[in-house]
């Protein structure tokens, strides 16, 4: 195992982390087959109709707001959190960093700045917690989580808020801004999943992301040089699949995010009427297999979140059966 294979996070990150990707999942999944109904038909018969997919929906919002005031909490009483959060925080040389990077690309640096470093041969201990990118990441992805849960709170009672501001155009702006703000969320998610599960250093599952940083040994392996230097990517071999696998789901993601623009725009789905025609098909046959393309790219995020759990649980018995060899006096047994 190399150092590209675990991050810097801790063990409640690491659990956070998946909780909150699967919580975002199902808010995707209900959200979106209430919002493209014509496309989606199927998913929103799969769940049991209009009224069960928006009270599903509803119970994940909620448990989306647990989830935020937990973490919110955590990271401010939590130890060491806060230095965490400042190590988030925009700095001017995340500013440098992105400067650096176009002279980079542009042919007139020898390299790229440290900040802007994430593995690529480097030392991980001397490179940032977070680069410039993945900074602004975590930043605009808080910024529409808060949105969407303060717009989603706002329409849970769309009589009341039409009563409050005597006016059903405000309740309509605020509905089609919870769903055009998911729109620019999915998009997101959809280039995260091609990032992190797709990347050649990765493939298929970026498994830093599920191994907490305490589950790693603290020696290193038998056969490795301890003059070695770099997080080990030179070591790495790509799978043979990634080729095709990466072109096909890079496709995917391209056709998903195209169709879903173009289901926002044209489709009559949202706001969403109480009785939902289930099964009324578009007039647009390619848009339907687009945005079902889309649903498909969020189906594979979620199954390769899954194997990532699967694969730390793996990880951490085989590591707990050879402390218990270890402390038997005998030598650790590779399952492979």
């Amino acid at each position: 195992m190399t150092s590209l294979d675990h991050g810097k996070f801790t063990r409640v990150t690491t659990y956070f982390h998946t909780l909150l990707a699967l919580d975002v999942f199902l808010l995707f999944f209900t959200g979106y087959s209430v919002m493209f109904n014509d496309e989606l038909w199927w998913m929103v018969e799969f769940m049991g109709g209009n009224a069960s997919v928006l009270a599903i929906h509803r119970l994940a919002g909620l448990a989306l707001i647990a989830l935020t005031v937990f973490w919110v909490t955590l990271m401010l009483i939590g130890p060491g959190r806060r230095k965490n959060f400042r190590a988030a925080m925009p700095s001017p040389a995340d500013t440098e960093a992105f400067i650096q990077d176009v002279q980079f690309v542009l042919g007139r640096a020898d390299e790229r700045h440290p900040n802007a470093r994430q593995f690529a041969g480097y030392e991980s201990d001397e490179v940032p917690l977070l680069s410039y990118i993945g900074k602004g990441v975590l930043w605009i992805f808080t910024v529409e989580l808060v949105l969407l849960m303060v717009s989603g709170l706002l329409i849970w009672n769309k009589v009341g808020l039409s009563e409050f501001y005597q006016s059903k155009a405000v309740v309509m702006g605020f509905v089609t801004f919870h769903g055009l703000l998911g729109v620019i969320m999915l998009m997101g998610v959809m280039f995260h999943i091609f990032e992190h599960g797709f990347h050649p250093a990765f493939y298929p599952v970026e498994l830093k992301a599920f191994v907490a940083k305490d589950a790693m040994p603290d020696h290193e392996d038998a056969d490795s040089d301890a003059d070695h230097e770099g997080t080990g990517i030179e070591r790495l071999s790509l799978r043979p699949s990634w080729g095709l696998a990466s072109n096909l789901m890079g496709g995917a993601v391209a056709i998903g995010i195209v169709s879903v623009l173009l289901a926002s725009i044209f489709d009559e789905g949202y706001p969403v009427p109480r009785e939902l025609a289930v099964g009324g098909g578009p007039a647009n046959l390619l848009l339907t297999v687009g945005v079902n393309i889309g649903v498909f790219v969020l189906l594979v995020g979620l199954v390769l979140s899954t194997y990532g759990n699967v694969l730390r649980s793996r990880y951490e018995s085989q590591r707990e059966r050879e402390e218990v060899t270890a402390a038997d006096g005998g030598e650790p047994v590779d399952d492979d």
